[in-house]
């Protein structure tokens, strides 16, 4: 039920963000998620090394 509470707070954000036409915002927001996505990733040791050399 987790997984799907945050995919509804994402869509909350977005669908506001586009009424509020904000949505200039909405790559700043995706950016965060991807850098929070790798953050996670790279606490885990057989993914460190690709991270690593993206960078």
């Amino acid at each position: 039920m987790k997984v799907i509470h945050q995919a509804s707070t994402v869509k909350e954000l977005l669908s506001f963000f586009w009424q509020n036409r904000l949505w200039w915002m909405i790559p700043f927001v995706v950016t965060l998620i991807v850098v929070a996505v790798l953050l996670v990733l790279a606490q885990s040791s057989p993914v460190v090394p690709f991270l690593y050399t993206a960078f």
